[in-house]
């Protein structure tokens, strides 16, 4: 999710899709205790979009 689409969006839907990604991160670093992922760089690029969500969640509530 680029940083464009992340500040179009409202604050409900921020918290969504924080949630939503939050979960995405948690399976792929379980998935990748278990057995190594086919491309680790999924769990670095679902962090940063974790990253920008809380971000621009900070900034709508500021």
């Amino acid at each position: 999710m680029k940083q464009s689409e992340i500040t179009k969006l409202s604050k409900e839907d921020l918290q969504d899709k924080l949630v939503e990604y939050q979960k995405q991160l948690k399976d792929l670093k379980m998935t990748h205790a278990i057995s190594p992922l086919e491309n680790p760089l999924q769990i670095k690029t679902a962090r940063r979009v974790v990253a920008r969500l809380q971000t621009a969640l900070s900034n709508q509530e500021a």
